[in-house]
């Protein structure tokens, strides 16, 4: 296999993105990266200055103070820093989630984040996000896009949270995905949709096993 193979992996929270992603990559020893995580970590940065994240020209003009570095651990799992503190784990936080929808459609942020995914990617990845391969890398060597039932993708949500430690329930967790199906889907820059020659895989009643092999079947069949 190609080490400077590109696969894009694009899905609306909750579809198992990150999990399927970084699996593949460690498979085809290629680096991953879960371009999702550094829109959060502009979340976490404007939550704490006190911004709110739906004030584009605010949010805007502190993006010069934000340096992102992205590192990889043996286990493929990203670690996000933010002017050189590890953020890794509080990104995931509730709070976190809420904003991120509304800086993931500032367009000031995503002009500030493409080329850095562009660079990261460009000599071999796998990528996971909302527009990897309609934005990002509209030439990835592969496309897939994974979705799953809303009930299915709240119980994973739920699951996930629940194990982190946070309170919360399923009906709240369900309301938070809709509600940011609802951003990501309708944003004027961007929005959530499969792109033309992408491969739609519906997760909702596969395990992460089986969801690998698909991709694996698919990529590997093409050497």
């Amino acid at each position: 296999m190609s080490s400077n193979i590109v696969i894009a992996i694009d899905g609306p929270a909750g579809a198992g993105k990150s999990t399927i992603a970084r699996n593949l990559a460690i498979s085809l020893n290629l680096k991953y990266l879960d371009t999702g995580a550094m829109y959060r970590a502009i979340a976490l940065y404007v939550l704490h200055k006190d911004i709110d994240p739906q004030d584009k020209d605010c949010v805007k003009s502190v993006l010069k103070k934000v340096n992102l570095d992205i590192k990889t651990k043996s286990n493929g799992n990203n670690l996000v820093f933010l002017n050189n503190q590890e953020i890794t784990d509080e990104i995931r936080q509730p709070e976190v989630s809420k904003a991120v929808s509304y800086i993931a459609e500032n367009f000031a942020v995503r002009e500030f984040l493409v080329e850095m995914q562009r660079k990261i990617g460009r000599d071999g990845a796998v990528l996971d996000g909302r527009d990897i391969g309609t934005r990002i890398f509209p030439n990835a060597d592969f496309k897939f896009y994974l979705t799953a039932s809303i009930e299915e993708r709240t119980q994973r949500r739920l699951c996930d949270l629940l194990k982190e430690g946070y309170n919360t329930t399923y009906n709240e967790v369900k309301q938070e995905l809709l509600r940011r199906d609802e951003i990501d889907q309708n944003r004027t820059y961007s929005p959530l949709r499969m792109a033309e020659d992408a491969i739609l895989l519906d997760t909702t009643n596969m395990t992460q096993k089986e969801v690998l092999s698909k991709l694996l079947e698919r990529v590997e069949g093409h050497e």
